[in-house]
């Protein structure tokens, strides 16, 4: 086995505890999802979109929890060919997208007040944010090669 591969395993044991939390969370939120899905269909009628908000903003949330501790590894993580390269680019991508994923969710709520809009306003700063760690990475990246 290579070095690389034994340093990448104990990494991930390292934020073990903040992947198992998020395992879990995953697993609730899935639960409630399937929940407040029965509990529609069985009739009762209820503010859907103020259901599944606050959800998805302690999904994302956490989400980035995760990403302020995880360390580089080949599973868990913003994992381009440019964090996976280097350690500095992998330390820089995931600490910014710890605090996009954060400020994601506190932006999430507005989808509260602007339920209309609620899938948009989740939407678009949650994808935006992906597609920018993944060129900031790049663009780290490249700054270090040269």
């Amino acid at each position: 086995m290579s070095v690389i591969k034994t340093l990448w395993r104990k990494n991930i044991q390292s934020f073990r505890n903040y992947f198992d939390n998020f395992i879990l969370l995953i697993f609730a939120f899935l639960l409630y999802i399937h929940a407040i899905t029965l509990w529609w269909n069985l009739g009762y009628r209820f503010n859907f979109v103020a259901a599944i908000v606050p959800a998805l903003g302690l999904l994302f949330y956490y989400v980035g929890v995760l990403l302020q501790h995880a360390k580089q590894n080949w599973f868990i993580g913003i994992r381009t060919p440019w964090t996976l390269s280097n350690e500095t680019v992998w330390n820089k991508t995931h600490k910014l997208g710890a605090r996009l994923f954060k400020g994601c969710a506190l932006f999430s709520v507005l989808g509260l007040a602007f339920q209309q809009y609620a899938i948009w306003i989740i939407l678009i700063p949650v994808v935006a944010s992906a597609l920018y760690l993944v060129v900031y990475s790049y663009v780290e990246f490249k700054k270090i090669a040269h």
